[in-house]
């Protein structure tokens, strides 16, 4: 016996429902090409993903001063969200991104002057992350405004004469590159901050130095950001 039309019915909403929930997000740009999406158009949890010099940037907030945030190598961009979200809520733009060589940091920079309009950029980073900035700093020195890093794992040569703050545990090795890189670098405001304990670069935010790093950052940004 032949189903009754009721049930004919029935089948053909369920899949015609099945069909629409394949298709792609048209406000997420299209889920089913890749390829074809946006620039940055899709919200998430982690905040507004972003293309970046070919690679993927997380980005939170909006105002007139943009602040670069590069991860260590344990972590990702997504790691950055805590510190990222405050920073919005003073009213600046956090970017983090993905890859943290020199080279997508000082796109994110030009990015967030071209795209968001900002008129200056801090460079936030940890360990790995630190590194990359201070390379990209040295190759192009008038493109921070500011630079603030936990744990960086070297010194270099070539910095600009922007203001300059480095966080370290005084436990951990790396703990004289701070004190270092704040003695020898350009620049009349540069400072080190060590903490106690021994947590490295974003550790630091897992422990009870994690309130104190976080405001010594936040204070940094609103002392020097321009508006």
């Amino acid at each position: 016996m032949p189903p009754s039309r009721p049930v004919i019915g029935a089948i053909a909403a369920l899949v015609f429902a099945a069909l629409g929930g394949c298709g792609g997000d048209d406000e997420g740009g299209g889920a089913s090409d890749p390829a074809a999406a946006p620039a940055s158009t899709e919200e998430g949890a982690g905040g507004e993903r972003v293309n970046v010099g070919g690679d993927e940037a997380l980005v939170w907030g909006k105002g007139s001063y943009g602040v670069v945030l590069a991860h260590g190598a344990a972590f990702d961009a997504a790691s950055w969200e805590t510190q990222a979200t405050q920073i919005a809520d003073q009213g600046m733009v956090a970017l983090a991104v993905e890859d943290i060589a020199p080279e997508t940091i000082l796109a994110a920079a030009e990015y967030l002057k071209q795209e968001r309009g900002v008129k200056g950029v801090a460079l936030v980073g940890g360990s790995a992350g630190a590194d990359g900035i201070l390379q990209a700093a040295s190759q192009e020195p008038a493109a921070p405004d500011q630079l603030i890093l936990l744990s960086a794992n070297q010194t270099v040569d070539g910095l600009g004469s922007e203001p300059k703050l480095f966080i370290a545990s005084e436990d951990e090795p790396v703990a004289d590159v701070s004190r270092e890189l704040a003695e020898s670098a350009p620049g009349d405001e540069n400072e080190a901050q060590i903490l106690p304990g021994d947590a490295h670069a974003q550790n630091i935010f897992d422990t009870d130095q994690g309130e104190p790093a976080t405001q010594a950052i936040l204070e940094r940004l609103e002392r020097f950001s321009r508006e």
